[in-house]
């Protein structure tokens, strides 16, 4: 049974009276425990792809599938808890409360799960922030903070739900290139590690270069499948399933 399974996507906008294609007639299937990467140059559709995974926006037409539970035409509320959780978001702005401390962005999205306890949260905290190497810095504030240190709290956040999925938006994008390479490995790491699907967002070719599974888009369509074997890249047929080995 696959993670992730896309039937049939369009998304269409309108910019004026002019209508836009974003994707067209988009269908995959991801298995869980996948480091995967959608590729693509800006405006390919990659990010709005991301987004109708993450149920963060909804296809024109066409099924999402979450757990092979369709997710397609559910509410707002029912969508946010889905989001809230299943899936942790890491953006290439990091997207950090700058009125909180490090410990108290990783914690905010436990807020929004009453049934995790006060204790819970805190455990939850330190352990996250141990996991991406900042747990000496539960207090500082986002601006007393590196670049490479904001998006390592943001892992953190996304982390701190326990999430199947991890969707990260280009999240190198406002990094140097070591600091950009320390974040993949570190993600690279956890999925190693608990198995948690890492899909991200990139136009960046050492981006790809680090995931085991790739989805070129260009477009708005599916150009390729990739299955890494022997660190050479396989395409295979649009209707495969992303599966991890």
């Amino acid at each position: 049974m696959s993670l992730v399974r896309v039937e049939g996507v369009t998304k269409e906008y309108l910019l004026g009276e002019q209508k836009v294609i974003a994707l067209e007639d988009i269908t995959l299937s991801i298995e869980e425990g996948v480091f995967l990467a959608i590729a693509g140059p800006s405006g390919s559709g990659k990010t709005t792809l991301l987004n109708i995974i993450g149920c963060i926006d909804n296809p024109t037409r066409g099924k999402v599938f979450i757990d092979d539970v369709e997710v397609t035409g559910r509410s707002p509320d029912e969508l946010a808890d889905l989001r809230a959780r299943t899936t942790g978001f890491i953006f290439q702005t990091f997207n950090l409360f700058p009125v909180l401390t490090a410990g108290e962005n990783v914690e905010y999205p436990l807020l929004q799960l009453p049934e995790v306890s006060r204790e819970e949260r805190r455990k939850r905290v330190i352990r996250f922030l141990k996991v991406v190497g900042l747990e000496r810095y539960a207090k500082h504030m986002p601006n007393q903070l590196s670049g490479g240190q904001r998006q390592r709290v943001a892992i953190a956040r996304a982390l701190a739900i326990n999430p199947r999925i991890v969707l990260a938006d280009e999240p190198t994008a406002n990094l140097d290139s070591k600091t950009g390479k320390s974040i993949l490995n570190l993600m690279q790491e956890i999925n190693r590690r608990y198995g948690t699907t890492f899909i991200f967002s990139t136009h960046d070719r050492h981006v790809m270069a680090m995931a085991d599974r790739l989805i070129r888009i260009e477009d708005g369509r599916v150009a390729m499948l990739g299955i890494k074997t022997d660190k050479k890249w396989k395409s295979v047929s649009t209707n495969s399933t992303l599966a991890n080995e």
